[in-house]
């Protein structure tokens, strides 16, 4: 038998019963016999009297009763031979919930210098890495007032120790020589020397300062003196190199910060996040070979025709040596593309590989060249989606999360994005996005799954896709349509490195025609006046009556659903401080009319009459319905519930609060149009879709039920309803559990027109836990829950599935609930309630609803753990068993949603590059990722690498013969 879990609270009321057993038998009989009765109440719904949805007539008792029962024996029968109870092990399952009462939300940090502005290009006034880049941000971010919300830091240069850390004495020495040097001629002719670069006299000190202060931000963030933090600076760094200037780049901010976190705090596992439009080359290499680094790069490539048109930029470049599998390159091989393509990326694969990389710190190359308007990237990804980037991976790596800018050339969308994003860092809700969401490309379809399957060996989240041998791509007949993994390269032959070769230093600013400037200013014009900013200053209602106690069942005293269950969350939201954080709304009871938009009067009044009916009666009644007790006050305590469900939805809709917390009981959820069911009189949160349909004219309202039971009530009110999305997420077992049937199965899609707007992911083993929920939200809930593009999101919160629950036997942890709260208020401009639903381990629902609420707050709360991150190691059943499910709900909703593209089979086999050779080993054998020196510049012995004189250079654009690098700075040195 396995050992159950006790948790620190549980162990101290043990120890209570245990002495009072060994000083009185008649206590000891007594403890046995409560014992037996929390058995029948942990056998749930399906043991009090019910074998399923309408069933009737005699009970076979649950395996859980009779093992609950036989403990309550064995306890009473050692204590009758004299012995005291041996108490097993303590685990405490709610140790880091208990932890995030001391966490509250940190200051989030800004670091600049205003001499930022003065790096400008002498001989060319069109240049578009030009001051208001940083001018314009600042202003932008100054009139959003986000500035003085920001606990500000004070800018530093860069050591040269720290510089030494990647970068070479060489390189070093030579930008040094440029420092205050006048002579514009020399320094266009120097500038020729290096791709996309020119050197002002300002160059080396900001360069320094650049570096300095992205060292200073990430150095603040781990001594914890802030949450998160941004580093509004230029010049940029991710293109730096070793020993190359590069693409605007001077020295590697971001490499840098990096280094310094490894090397002065030791960390092993930092996640690197380079989303501007043009690979991040020299970041790459410096840490192509570490593991401790996962670098993470999003980036137009055209098959190599786009700069830096290199090889190494490719899908295929993995890693190497203990680094191999840490390297992700997503290519994007068109241009056009927007927030659906950047949404999809974030859902499909950087978020799960980073949960399951679990990161101690996040740094983001936040370049915004990829945004609408912006000569060089020409996509069109619009500021206000940096933020729903950014959100969801604000709460990993214990919040440490540094923003640091890279490019952007079109001012008004480079300064809204980062202002924006800043605002995010904030914990200012996202702001909805304007434009309906566009369905991700067959490109980015195409670039996703190539990463997806050269990684899927490395990481176990990527094992949803499923595979195709190669008999299978004769055939026609498969339903699942079949991924063929090719590579096509357009980027001509790079030239040997050469000291002589010379780049344009003049007119290299790309230009879009006047009409598509137009149009693009037009557009962002109207974006920024219609993206709705303003936000409430309370950030939580919260809706609680003490009357709603008085529904009890007054036959077992035991019962799972019992008064005790939102007093004991009260009194923790009491114990963290959180009441006087939030608005307390004012109870009211729910009209008639309130309750009949999701019931029938029939049914109002069948409940009402149970006003002044006796004992006997009730049971009577309840015994008719299945898993209902009955009470004389259960209609004042249900009506009440349904109306602060209301009074929330009036105070978020209203505008008087961002979103809200629900602690209301009778639960809602399984109670049908017609009747009570499963521990539900009404349904507290179809009641309120309703209302907010009909008071606030709402057309989507989306309904997250994760309840470990599925919501047939909730499913059945609005199968018809467009209007309605509902997504359970429930425990089915083949629809062996509560309330049983095949309601719950994933092939149950809504009808008429609300076909398509109920999507079921039905777990058919128990032990599911944070991982398994994760995917699911990944995969499934936040792609459609995005294309839906809710006005309003409830959550059908019952923590069943909380780790220690005695009905649901799955495991999420508070925590978990924290993170999925937290990902669900990026939808709908933050407007979310979270109501209460089932869950009866009062500890468990505790803690899990003080989580969501300090997660709503804006606290940080501890991180999941998610598990091994080696592959190799036999994954659990329960975790089998999620990818099944999570497959045929994909499979099914894809012909629903079409967001879901990506439920391809993959193959099983290495395919040839266009099917002629094995293109993962030629192509890995002919990058020439070493020729920078990663090794050296990862920390290895630098010394010992081979002299390779001048390193390549990265690019391939047009070049002139000129005098070498050694005669031009010795002509040029100052004396």
């Amino acid at each position: 038998m396995n050992s159950p879990i006790v948790t620190r609270r549980g162990a101290q009321q043990a120890k209570i019963q245990t002495r009072a057993m060994v000083k009185s038998k008649s206590t000891s009989s007594a403890t046995a016999a409560a014992a037996a009765a929390a058995a029948n109440a942990a056998a749930g719904p399906n043991a009090n009297g019910s074998n399923g949805a309408g069933s009737c007539g005699p009970r076979k008792p649950s395996p859980a009763l009779q093992e609950a029962k036989r403990r309550a024996r064995n306890m009473l029968k050692s204590q009758n031979n004299g012995t005291a109870a041996q108490l097993e092990p303590v685990i405490d399952i709610f140790q880091n919930a208990v932890n995030a009462k001391s966490m509250h939300r940190g200051p989030t940090a800004l670091i600049y210098d205003e001499s930022m502005s003065e790096h400008c290009c002498l001989w060319d006034s069109t240049h578009q890495e030009r001051p208001e880049r940083f001018t314009r941000t600042l202003e932008r971010c100054r009139e959003l007032k986000l500035v003085e919300r920001c606990l500000q830091l004070k800018s530093r240069l860069a050591t040269k120790d720290e510089i030494l850390k990647l970068h070479s004495m060489e390189h070093y020495e030579r930008l040094e020589q440029t420092s205050g040097v006048h002579d514009e001629e020399a320094m266009e002719e120097l500038s020729s020397h290096y791709d996309a670069i020119y050197i002002h006299p300002s160059t080396f000190k900001l360069s320094l300062l650049a570096s300095g202060s992205t060292i200073e931000l990430v150095e603040q963030l781990l001594l914890g003196k802030a949450q998160n933090g941004m580093a509004i600076i230029r010049p940029p760094g991710h293109h730096a190199m070793k020993a190359e200037f590069n693409g605007y780049c001077y020295f590697n901010n971001v490499a840098l910060a990096a280094q310094h976190a490894l090397e002065s705090h030791q960390l092993q596992r930092i996640l690197i996040i380079d989303y501007d439009v043009h690979h991040g080359q020299g970041t790459q290499r410096f840490f192509y070979n570490d593991s401790r680094v996962l670098y993470f790069s999003i980036h137009r490539y055209e098959h190599g025709s786009f700069w830096p048109n290199l090889q190494e930029s490719d899908y295929h470049a993995i890693g190497a040596g203990s680094g191999t599998g840490y390297n992700f390159n997503v290519p994007l091989n068109a241009k056009g593309l927007g927030n659906g393509d950047y949404l999809a990326i974030f859902q499909q694969l950087l978020l799960p590989v980073a949960m399951e990389y679990q990161p101690e710190l996040i740094i983001v190359s936040a370049g915004y060249d990829a945004a609408l308007g912006c000569p060089e990237g020409e996509m069109e990804v619009t500021p206000a989606c940096y933020p729903h980037l950014l959100n969801p991976l604000l709460h990993l790596a214990n919040c440490r999360i540094a923003v640091v800018l890279e490019g952007g050339y079109c001012v008004e969308s480079l300064s809204e994005g980062a202002a924006l994003t800043l605002r995010a860092l904030l914990g200012d809700p996202c702001p909805p996005l304007v434009e309906p969401l566009q369905v991700p490309s067959p490109v980015l379809r195409e670039a996703l799954l190539n990463c997806i399957y050269v990684h899927r060996p490395y990481w176990r989240c990527l094992q949803l896709q499923q595979t195709y041998s190669p008999g299978e791509l004769q055939q026609i007949s498969s339903t699942i349509p079949l991924h063929r993994v090719q590579r096509i390269w357009l980027g001509g032959t790079t030239p040997a490195p050469s000291p002589d070769q010379r780049y344009p230093t003049r007119g290299t600013s790309a230009q879009l025609s006047v009409d598509v400037v137009a149009s693009n200013a037009s557009r962002l014009r109207l974006l920024r006046a219609e993206t709705q900013l303003s936000v409430p200053a309370v950030r939580v209602c919260y809706a609680y009556d003490a009357q709603m106690l008085q529904h009890f069942n007054l036959h077992d005293a035991t019962h799972p659903e019992q008064p005790m269950r939102i007093r004991q969350i009260h009194q923790m939201h009491q114990d963290y401080q959180l009441l006087g954080r939030m608005q307390q709304l004012e109870a009211r009871a729910a009209t008639t009319d309130e309750v009949c938009l999701a019931h029938t009067r029939a049914h109002v009044n069948s409940v009402r009459r149970l006003l002044g009916r006796s004992v006997e009666e009730l049971q009577q009644v309840g015994a008719g319905y299945n898993s209902v007790y009955l009470h004389p006050r259960t209609f004042e305590c249900a009506i009440l519930a349904s109306g602060a469900v209301l009074q929330a939805v009036d105070s978020v809709l209203r505008g008087q609060s961002r979103s809200g917390i629900c602690n209301v009981r009778p639960p809602g959820h399984h109670a049908e149009p017609d009747q009570p069911h499963g521990f539900c009189i009404f349904n507290n949160v179809a009641i309120a879709a309703q209302y907010a349909i009909r008071e606030y004219g709402l057309e989507r309202i989306l309904i997250v039920d994760w309840d470990v039971h599925h919501g047939n009530g909730t499913q059945h009110i609005f199968e018809s309803n467009p209007k309605v999305l509902y997504i359970s997420v429930h425990r089915y077992e083949h629809g062996a559990f509560f309330p049983k049937g095949p309601a719950g199965n994933f092939d149950v899609v809504g009808k008429n027109a609300g076909r398509g707007f109920n999507v079921n992911i039905p777990w058919n083993k128990k032990g599911m836990g944070d991982l398994e929920y994760a995917l699911a939200f990944q995969q499934l809930i936040l792609p459609i829950a995005y294309e839906f593009s809710p006005q309003l999101v409830l959550v059908s919160a019952g923590f069943d599935a909380a780790i220690g629950d005695p009905l649901g036997g799955c495991k999420v942890t508070p925590e978990g609930y924290g993170l999925f709260t937290h990902w669900l208020s990026a939808l709908a401009g933050g407007r979310i309630i979270v109501c209460l639903e089932g869950g009866y381990n009062v500890n468990s629902i505790s803690y899990a609803m003080t989580m969501c609420t300090k997660t709503l707050l804006g606290d940080p709360v501890p991180t999941p753990q998610f598990g091994s991150t080696t592959a190799q190691r036999s994954p659990t059943v329960a975790f089998q068993s999620c990818l099944e499910t999570l497959q045929m709900c994909v499979e099914q909703q894809r012909h629903h949603w079409k967001s879901l593209v990506f439920g391809c089979k993959l193959p099983q086999f290495v395919l040839g590059e266009n099917n002629n050779e094995d293109f993962l080993a030629a192509t890995m054998d002919q990058l020439s990722i070493s020729n920078d020196d990663p090794l050296g510049a990862a920390g290895g012995d630098i010394d010992a690498q081979p002299d390779r004189g001048q390193d390549r250079p990265s690019g391939s654009k047009p070049k002139v013969k000129v005098k070498t690098l050694s005669e031009f700075m010795a002509e040029h040195k100052e004396q």
